[in-house]
């Protein structure tokens, strides 16, 4: 989303263009992650529906990631200073290598590769700093990491909901047992919610 106007320049910084990449930070970034942290955590707390240990660190990372977008995208639309930022990058730059660490320990490649997260913040830093050929390298970055994430997106949906096998996570299947299903699931669901009405 910040990508484009990081490596080539466009839309070119101004108060509205600001203003508008921030909101999007704020809600699209921001809301989402944080949200599905939420999520998680209760589902792993409370309710205990989630089991699987590296999903601590999904909860853990998701709602980092949502706060620190709240926070990039106020401070966007507001014009703050963004100096203060280098010691939030090197912050995130160590949660991204635990989930780095926590995911390839797993077994779990796709979620791992978002070790580009690292590379985000790394660059981050230089550029709160003053470096100026870290914008267009933060800028690419984030593209190139954005664009795994919507594929990891794009795979989970359909894996879940037409049963396809794109690589997105790695679920050992031990011996004798078959794989999940998970169109049955999808659709016993839909017919018990068809059921209730």
């Amino acid at each position: 989303m910040w990508g484009p106007q990081d490596l080539l320049g466009w839309p070119k910084r101004g108060e509205r263009a600001d203003r508008a990449l921030g909101v999007w930070g704020i809600w699209l970034p921001g809301f989402c992650q944080f949200i599905s942290g939420i999520v998680l955590i209760i589902g792993l707390t409370w309710f205990q529906v989630f089991k699987a240990p590296p999903e601590y660190m999904a909860a853990l990372a998701f709602s980092a990631y949502g706060i620190h977008w709240f926070a990039l995208g106020w401070n966007r639309c507001l014009g703050n200073d963004h100096r203060p930022n280098a010691g939030m990058t090197i912050a995130y730059m160590l949660i991204s290598a635990m989930g780095a660490s926590v995911f390839f320990a797993v077994g779990d490649w796709p979620v791992g590769v978002l070790v580009g997260l690292f590379a985000v913040y790394f660059c981050h830093f230089f550029t709160t700093i003053g470096v100026g050929v870290a914008e267009r390298v933060l800028g690419l970055v984030r593209i190139l990491t954005g664009a795994w994430l919507m594929y990891l997106t794009y795979a989970v949906v359909v894996n879940l909901c037409l049963g396809y096998h794109w690589p997105v996570r790695h679920e050992p299947v031990a011996a004798g047992e078959r794989p999940r299903q998970p169109t049955r699931r999808v659709l016993r669901a839909v017919k018990w919610i068809r059921l209730r009405q």
